[in-house]
C-alpha cells in the first residue's frame, strides 16, 4: 500500500484528462485530486467517529489513562446521544480488538436474539408477507450493553463510571446537533413520529431539533447513570429491562424481560483472507463480513491496476463480483447456532476462481445462482487506538436509522428493528424462530500483514459495507491511495442483489457511481447492459486507523461525507 508522494500525485492531476479524476472543490498541493483533507496524524494515540464530540472524548479518556477499549466505549455512548440517527443502546454491536498484550485480534458478536414468544405462525395467520420495520414487531434483543460490559471486563481499564461520564454530562447539558445529523433527523421523524414514545423524546417542541440547536436527553442521562452504578444487569435483569418489558406489552408486542434476562454476547473467532499479501480480517455470520471477503477473492483473479480506476472494465468486474459474493450471502448467511455456515468452503480461494469464471467481461449478468462452496463436516462505526500499541474497531447500529421508532418511556433511546432482516420463508436459512439471531448488515474489518495490526477500518451503511469495505483496500493496494484518499475517492454501489429476507435478483439491478467517474466509463457500461440510477447519499460513512510501525505513529482518516473526523495526540 505505497503512499503517493506529492511529485506524483501532482505530474497525475496536471497530465490526467479532466474527465477522468472528480472535480475539486479546492485544490490541494498535495495528494489526490479528490481528497478532501491530509490524513490525521499522532505519535501517541488516534480515534475516528462520526462525530467531532464523540472523537475528542476518546481522546479525553486515553489522556486519563484509560485504554482503546475504555475509549471505544466511551466514544459509543456519546454517538449514542449525539447521533441517535445510526446506534443507541436500542441496538446491536459488533468489535474487533488488537490486544497489545496477547497479540492477537478478538471478535464479539453482540447482536440480540428474536422474542421467545413470538413465532413465525403469528405472521403467516396475520398475513405477513415481510416483517414491517417499524413498530414492536421487528424487535429484537439490544446487544450493545452487554458488549460494551463485556469488551470493559476483558480488556478495559479505567472504572465504568468514568468511561460514561463524558456522555452523561453531554446528556444533562446539551450538545448543538451537526448537519449531516440533523439532516436525518428529519428525515427519521417523518417516518417514526407516531411510534410509541418517540415524539416525547426527539420531539419535545414539535419537531426534532435543527442543525446547530442545543439538544438535552436527560431520560438517556439517567439511563447510562444506572449502568454506570449498576452494571450491565441494570439493562438486561433490572429497571430499564422492566420498563421495557411493560412497554412493549402495552404497545402489542412481544420482547419480553425474559428475552433481556436470557442474552449473553458471543466471543467469535476474526475469519480472514489474504489479498495481494494483506490479511482482512472479518467476522463470521449471522453478521455479513466475509461478503467483502468473497468479493475481493474474486477480483484477486484480475488486474485491477491495469484496468484502471475510473474504467468501465473495473466497476464491471467489481459489480459482478459483489453480484456473486451477495447470490452466497443470501443464500448461506445466517445465525451458526441453528445453520453450519461453510465459512472455509465460501472464503475457498479455488471457489473464488470457480465463480470468476461465471463473469461475462463484456456484459452484466441479469442473475447468478448461489454456489456451492465446498464444505468441511444508519449505523456508526468508530476505531481508536492506544499508546500501548492496542486497537479497537467497532460498529453498532438501531438497523434502519432510529430503528423501530419504539422508545420506552424514562429510558431515551429507541429499540432496534432489526428482526425486520429475517426471512418468513420456512425453507429458508434465515427463516424466522424464537431465540435466534437474525442476518445482521453491520461489520467491523481489521487487516494485519506478517502477523503486525495494521488497520482497522469500516464503512457504515447497510448492505453498502462490504462493497465499501472491498473498495477501501483496492483503492490504497491497486490503486495507491493513501489512508484518506481511499475513503474521499467516489464510489461504486451496486444494489438489487438476492437477499437473505427471500428476495431474489432477476434483473441484474442498479449500479450508482458518484460523482468523479467518467461520462465514458458511464455510457460504457450501460452498452455493457449494466442499469445506472444517480444516488445521493447511500455510499456509506468511513474511519480508519493505519499504525506505521517503521515510524512508530498513528494515522487517521475519517468520512467527509458525514460528520466527524480523525484526531490524536
Amino acid at each position: 500500500m505505497a503512499r503517493l508522494n506529492i511529485i506524483a500525485s501532482a505530474a497525475l492531476a496536471f497530465t490526467c484528462a479532466a474527465s477522468t479524476l472528480p472535480a475539486a472543490a479546492s485544490d490541494r498541493i498535495t495528494g489526490h485530486h479528490f481528497a478532501t483533507r491530509s490524513e490525521a496524524m499522532a505519535p501517541t494515540a488516534m480515534a475516528a467517529t462520526s462525530q467531532p464530540l464523540a472523537t475528542q472524548v476518546a481522546l479525553d479518556i486515553m489522556q486519563e489513562g484509560g485504554n482503546a477499549i475504555d475509549a471505544a466505549i466511551a466514544a459509543n455512548a456519546v454517538l449514542g446521544l449525539v447521533e441517535p440517527t445510526g446506534n443507541g443502546i436500542g441496538g446491536d454491536l459488533f468489535a474487533i480488538v488488537w490486544d497489545a498484550e496477547s497479540e492477537k485480534l478478538y471478535g464479539l458478536n453482540a447482536s440480540g436474539r428474536s422474542p421467545k414468544s413470538l413465532s413465525l405462525k403469528y405472521f403467516k395467520e396475520n398475513g405477513y408477507e415481510s416483517i414491517p420495520p417499524r413498530g414492536v414487531l421487528p424487535l429484537s434483543v439490544p446487544g450493545a450493553v452487554d458488549g460494551w460490559f463485556e469488551l470493559h471486563d476483558r480488556f478495559g481499564q479505567l472504572d465504568m463510571k468514568n468511561v460514561l461520564q463524558p456522555a452523561i454530562n453531554y446528556a444533562e447539558s446539551g450538545f448543538p446537533v451537526t448537519e449531516v445529523i440533523a439532516y436525518y433527523m428529519d428525515r427519521n421523524a417523518a417516518v417514526l413520529a407516531d411510534q410509541p414514545g418517540f415524539a416525547d423524546v426527539f420531539m419535545k417542541d414539535g419537531d426534532v431539533p435543527e442543525k446547530g440547536e442545543r439538544f438535552k436527553n436527560p431520560d438517556l442521562a439517567n439511563t447510562y447513570k444506572l449502568l454506570a452504578n449498576k452494571g450491565r444487569d441494570a439493562f438486561y435483569k433490572g429497571e430499564i429491562a422492566r420498563t421495557i418489558d411493560e412497554f412493549v406489552e402495552k404497545h402489542g408486542g412481544f420482547l419480553s424481560y425474559e428475552d433481556l434476562a436470557e442474552h449473553e454476547s458471543t466471543w467469535v473467532n476474526p475469519v480472514s483472507t489474504n489479498y495481494r499479501g494483506y490479511n482482512l480480517w472479518e467476522l463470521p455470520p449471522n453478521t455479513q463480513g466475509i461478503a467483502a471477503q468473497q468479493i475481493l477473492n474474486i477480483l484477486e483473479q484480475y488486474d485491477l491496476s491495469a484496468m484502471g480506476f475510473d474504467s468501465p472494465e473495473y466497476i464491471h468486474h467489481f459489480v459482478e463480483a459483489k453480484k456473486l459474493a451477495f447470490e452466497d450471502r443470501a443464500k448461506y448467511y445466517s445465525d451458526p447456532a441453528f445453520h453450519d455456515v461453510p465459512v472455509e468452503g465460501l472464503l475457498d480461494k479455488g471457489y473464488a476462481k470457480e465463480r470468476a469464471e461465471l463473469i461475462n467481461p463484456n456484459k452484466a449478468g441479469r442473475s447468478y445462482e448461489p454456489g456451492n462452496p465446498p464444505t468441511e463436516g444508519d449505523t456508526i462505526y468508530l476505531t481508536t487506538a492506544d499508546k500501548d500499541g492496542n486497537m479497537v474497531s467497532l460498529i453498532q447500529s438501531n438497523y434502519r436509522g432510529m430503528g423501530s421508532g419504539v422508545t420506552p418511556t424514562g429510558l431515551g433511546f429507541v429499540l432496534q428493528n432489526r428482526g425486520e432482516l429475517f426471512a418468513l420463508d420456512a425453507n429458508h436459512r434465515n427463516v424466522f424462530k424464537p431465540g435466534k439471531r437474525p442476518f445482521h448488515t453491520i461489520i467491523p474489518a481489521f487487516v494485519t500483514k506478517d502477523g503486525k495490526p495494521l488497520m482497522s477500518y469500516g464503512v457504515m451503511g447497510g448492505a453498502t459495507q462490504p462493497q465499501m469495505h472491498a473498495q477501501i483496500l483496492i483503492n490504497m493496494i491497486d490503486f495507491g491511495m493513501n489512508l484518506q484518499e481511499a475513503g474521499d475517492a467516489p464510489r461504486i454501489l451496486h444494489t438489487g442483489s438476492s437477499q437473505p429476507t427471500g428476495s431474489v435478483m432477476s434483473d441484474g439491478g442498479v449500479v450508482s457511481l458518484e460523482n468523479g467517474f467518467s461520462k465514458n466509463t458511464r455510457r460504457e457500461l450501460i452498452k455493457m447492459g449494466h442499469t445506472l440510477q444517480e444516488a445521493v447519499g447511500p455510499y456509506g460513512g468511513y474511519q480508519a486507523i493505519w499504525k506505521d510501525h517503521e515510524q512508530d505513529v498513528y494515522i487517521g482518516a475519517s468520512e467527509s461525507r458525514k460528520d466527524g473526523h480523525a484526531a490524536g495526540y
